[in-house]
């Protein structure tokens, strides 16, 4: 695991809610606050059920390659009849299944983990047939339990998960969710589609908002429709952990790239992706 300092962009939620950090951090709330929501869980038959299913997927695709499609603008460029004729597995992410309407693709699972977005895709996770990887809070925000479900724990402590069965560290994005779940499943090479790091809105990052018109941050302008909560990203927090991302895999011989058509993201070496469904 790589170790990380603590700061003020890695403490748990409530040492972060007063809009910044805090003069000073008191270990014992924080020790306490991750040893009560592990107890909560691991209390609960559920847990354990979820956990032994995640062990069973550990290194199932060891050596493959894997893409994670992210939900920024530029995954409406993508051709996804070179991906389904390679056969490649991949990563949707959120809302994906927006694109369900226009695309006979479907993608082997789909990622979600933000309470927001599984509350508001909740009828979609119920129904749909594609393996899922959600936040533990599924049930309560209106998912039903399925046998393709996969009940994440999210811990707040900086970390990547090589193993994620136990639990997983959010990384202020499911993109960094979707690296973990990839690394777990033993994927050799991962490439990040559609993720353009890049977003029109402004605000204080991770701050709750409601779009006002159409959705311009995302591949349809539908995934937030107007009046539907959003946190805004925090950009250079995710940046921070997708470099530790990044160094694990290449610690396992292994690579990350970003082969998005437009991104800002610098993180991860750049390459096309035909170059990558190619080789």
């Amino acid at each position: 695991m790589v170790e990380l300092e603590v700061d003020c962009m890695t403490l748990p939620k409530e040492e972060m809610r007063s809009g910044g950090h805090r003069d000073r951090l008191n270990p014992y709330r924080v020790a306490a606050s991750l040893l009560l929501k592990r107890l909560i869980w691991d209390l609960q038959p559920e847990s354990w059920r979820m956990r032994k299913k995640l062990s069973l997927l550990r290194d199932e695709h060891r050596g493959e390659k894997a893409i994670i499609l992210c939900n920024g603008p530029s995954l409406n460029e993508v051709d996804f009849s070179n991906i389904e004729n390679k056969n490649i597995f991949t990563f949707g992410l959120n809302k994906i299944n927006l694109l369900f309407d226009e695309f006979s693709f479907r993608p082997s699972c789909i990622v979600s983990v933000n309470p927001y977005v599984i509350e508001q895709n909740s009828a979609f996770f119920s129904s749909s047939d594609i393996p899922l990887f959600l936040d533990r809070s599924a049930y309560k925000l209106g998912v039903k339990k399925r046998d393709d479900l996969y009940l994440l724990d999210s811990c707040d402590f900086p970390f990547f998960a090589r193993d994620c069965s136990m639990s997983v560290f959010q990384g202020y994005t499911v993109t960094y969710v979707g690296l973990q779940l990839a690394y777990h499943m033993g994927f050799s090479r991962v490439a990040l589609v559609g993720c353009d790091h890049s977003y029109p809105n402004s605000g204080i990052p991770n701050s709750v908002v409601h779009n006002e018109e159409k959705d311009l941050a995302h591949f349809s302008e539908q995934y937030f429709e107007a009046g539907k909560p959003w946190q805004l990203p925090d950009l250079a927090a995710s940046e921070l952990y997708y470099d530790v991302a990044r160094r694990c895999y290449e610690e396992d011989g292994r690579s990350v790239i970003n082969a998005s058509a437009r991104s800002e993201l610098t993180v991860f070496e750049r390459e096309s992706l035909d170059v990558f469904l190619n080789d």
